[in-house]
């Protein structure tokens, strides 16, 4: 081991300059050996069958990434054509080839969960911390209407470790697993436990984790060092306020099989104490959820079926955070202003894939959901009493959908699968009121009182996918699909133009403020997708993927200028630039590529085998009704890396590549930002039963703005936005993190 750890020095200083090297040529994909080719994922004989058209995330390449995050979304980093939107530190939004927020369907242990916030700051990942995820599937192309419904950028499946059973004749058996990380940017640390117990037909497992991390600390000042807001803590120039967080989740497993026939019944619960937002003007200040999961899988003579049912219950809150704290109008006995969200979600379905033949699966299904949700906002002076402002009151979004997909393999060359999704999504909520009777309260709670908020969307999906396999080197794959998407509660229902309110109705980070628009329809895309991938045999030494797609969208949701002018619903502050802006149906386009690979290097005795790795993609994403471009828009990227592998070393040194951001929405004036170069440097060792992962994140402390973090109001004033206008959410500088795993 000696040896081992005197070489990995030299392994680095070796890696770097050939993986500078590495880009001035191809751009290709970011990710383990191991994992990056395309696959179809297959389960156990309880499982029901993965549709074709995944990419699978799996335990293995999840294991040198739980030590850098505690925020599960990031654990998609490596997926081509995936990139997230900044957030909380452990909420960020996943985006699918320009596509975020509720345009994905993501599920988590088979829920459809969904934000109940107006600034959707608890999104579906952020409820399952990342040591309890053991595997992702991400659709990004075209996605089966099996997986789909309700979306229109793809589909998200995370999934944590099935039930474990002993073997028959083995008795009880004892086995699980801890893990304790420390990462320097933030003070970040954390720990995680898992313990089951199990005989041949009954398996019981507890999981809980925590984490918790100061402010984090971009690499330069990019503001002026003082008080977050009067009274309150000291803030550094480079000190990113309103970014630090405190998360729990524990949850109790219990599986019972017979043959082929297993039942399961999950109970979670999270309790996120607080959470910063740096590009929202509130924090949340608690946010605890309740999950009752049963599910059954069962494998019989015609295929496979399942069985599932669902109910969570979440209570959010948000408030100043230190960072933000001041008495509303310096009001001293004032306690600065409460906001409040219910969500209740229950949901069942039943799938089956039947055997048709041994070249036709047919599969069929059946889901229902009732979401229910209410925003209310406690009166705390500043002349908002006497009334709670009612912002959802009995919201209600229900959804009834059913599918068929059939996939025949025509020969060993030749596979294709057709799909039809059917879906309808009623809407409803109940009347309003403002603080008080100001004019602009009573005159906007009059008028949406008075209005048929009754909706009923009636959708339909469609799928058609072919796969072509010439030989075993090369796979093509071509499609096309038509998606839709209803509107959320809040595009719909958000509906006071006060200055005030329309800022705490903000669920993309750009610091406008938002009302809804009643009378949206449902988006609906149609994408023309294909991928072309060459690859050795077995899949294992080199391979070369490219994905090339175009999504057209009929009624599009992007921001609009107010249609009324009370209020502040016209209004621009002059000194920062933000608007305020209402919904509307338009039309958009988007295109881009996805190029992904991976070779080997070199093979040595002494230095063990080095292999290149790579990712490389582009979206544009623009408004044909205005010719204006759409919101976060990730610019051209790249990762490129060089991976060795020696004993039971492996050892990366990776290069992130961004082009700077400069076609950007005009119509929420967002933030242009400028290109970089990160270096990332990761390391680990594998015993027998333990893992330890080492590394450092932005290795050479590089300061930079996040494309896609939107702007930053984190400190200070934030209702009156202290921080001026054009300051991007910077990244995190230099972070070294440890972390060590121990099995039993």
């Amino acid at each position: 081991m000696i040896e081992k750890i005197r070489v990995l020095p030299w392994s680095i200083a070796l890696a770097f300059p050939l993986a500078t090297l590495l880009g001035g040529q191809a751009m290709a994909a970011d990710k383990q050996v191991s994992t990056l080719p395309l696959v179809t994922v297959s389960g156990s004989k309880f499982e029901v069958n993965t549709p074709v058209g995944a990419t699978l995330v799996d335990d293995a390449s999840l294991g040198s990434k739980r030590s850098a995050t505690s925020d599960s979304a990031r654990l998609l980093g490596d997926v081509p054509g995936v990139h997230l939107y900044g957030a909380g530190g452990v909420s960020s939004l996943p985006v699918i080839h320009g596509l975020a927020g509720d345009r994905l369907r993501i599920k988590v242990d088979g829920m459809d969960l969904i934000s109940a916030c107006a600034n959707h700051m608890n999104p579906p990942l952020s409820y399952i911390d990342p040591s309890n995820v053991d595997s992702i599937q991400v659709f990004a192309g075209i996605t089966p209407v099996s997986v789909g419904g309700d979306s229109i950028g793809g589909s998200i499946v995370a999934n944590s470790a099935a039930p474990e059973f002993a073997k028959a004749g083995e008795g009880t058996r004892l086995l699980g697993q801890a893990g304790v990380f420390y990462r320097s940017n933030g003070h970040a640390k954390g720990g995680s436990v898992s313990l089951t117990v199990a005989s041949d037909k009954l398996s019981m497992t507890y999981s809980g984790s925590t984490a918790e991390s100061g402010n984090y600390k971009a690499a330069a000042d990019f503001k002026a060092a003082g008080l977050a807001a009067p009274g309150r803590a000291w803030l550094a120039g480079d000190e990113v306020g309103s970014s630090r967080y405190k998360s729990g989740n524990q949850s109790l497993g219990l599986a019972l099989r017979h043959d082929n026939h297993r039942v399961e019944l999950k109970l979670g619960m999270q309790d996120i104490a607080y959470q910063g937002f740096p590009n929202q003007r509130m924090d949340m200040t608690g946010n605890d959820s309740q999950q009752i999961n049963l599910r059954y899988v069962g494998q019989y003579q015609w295929g496979a079926l399942e069985a599932r049912a669902y109910n969570e219950k979440t209570r959010h809150a948000m408030q100043f955070g230190d960072d933000k704290r001041f008495w509303y109008g310096n009001a001293s006995n004032v306690p600065g202003m409460p906001m409040d969200t219910e969500g209740k979600n229950s949901g069942a379905l039943v799938k089956a894939n039947v055997a048709l033949t041994q070249r036709d699966v047919l599969r069929v299904g059946a889901e229902v959901q009732n979401y229910a949700l209410n925003d209310w906002w406690l009166p705390s002076g500043g002349g908002m009493a006497p009334n709670t402002f009612l912002n959802i009151h009995n919201g209600e979004r229900d959804r009834l959908g059913v599918f068929a997909e059939w996939e025949a393999r025509w020969n060993s060359q030749w596979l294709t699968q057709i799909g039809a999704r059917s879906e309808t999504v009623k809407m409803d909520t109940g009347t309003v009121q403002g603080y008080n009777i100001s004019a602009t309260y009573l005159a906007d709670a009059t008028a949406f009182n008075a209005a048929n908020r009754q909706r009923t969307d009636n959708n339909l999906d469609l799928t058609a996918l072919a796969r072509y396999t010439p030989d075993a080197t090369q796979t093509f794959e071509f499609g096309y699909s038509q998606k839709t998407r209803s509107p959320n509660l809040y595009e719909r229902f958000a509906w006071s133009t006060g200055g005030m309110a329309m800022r705490m109705v903000n669920w993309v980070g750009d610091g406008n403020g938002y009302v809804g628009n009643i009378n949206l329809k449902p988006e609906l895309a149609h994408t023309l997708s294909a991928t072309a991938n060459w690859h050795d045999a077995a899949q294992k030494e080199w391979g070369l993927k490219v994905t090339p797609y175009l999504t057209r969208v009929q009624d599009y949701i992007d921001a609009s200028a107010c249609p009324v002018t009370r209020g502040s619903c016209l209004a621009v502050n002059p000194t920062t630039g933000f608007l305020h802006l209402t919904l509307a149906n338009q039309s958009a386009r988007l295109y881009g590529l996805d190029v992904s690979g991976y070779m080997p290097l070199a093979k040595t005795n002494d230095f063990g085998n080095f292999t290149a790795t790579g990712m490389m993609s582009y979206v544009k994403g623009k408004n044909t009704t205005t010719d204006g471009n759409l919101y976060n828009m990730m610019p051209l990227n790249a990762r490129l890396a060089l991976v060795q592998r020696m004993g039971r070393w492996t050892n990366t040194v990776e290069a992130l590549l961004v082009d700077a951001k400069s076609e950007v929405s005009q119509v929420r004036n967002e933030i242009k930002t400028a290109g970089y170069g990160l270096l990332n440097l990761r390391s680990s060792y594998e015993w027998d039963k333990v893992r330890l992962d080492l590394g450092i994140e932005n290795a050479l402390d590089r300061f930079y703005a996040l494309p896609l973090g939107g702007a930053y109001i984190g400190q200070g004033t934030t209702m009156n936005t202290s921080a001026p206008y054009g300051s991007a959410v910077p990244g995190a500088g230099r972070s070294i993190y440890a972390g060590v795993t121990v099995k039993f």
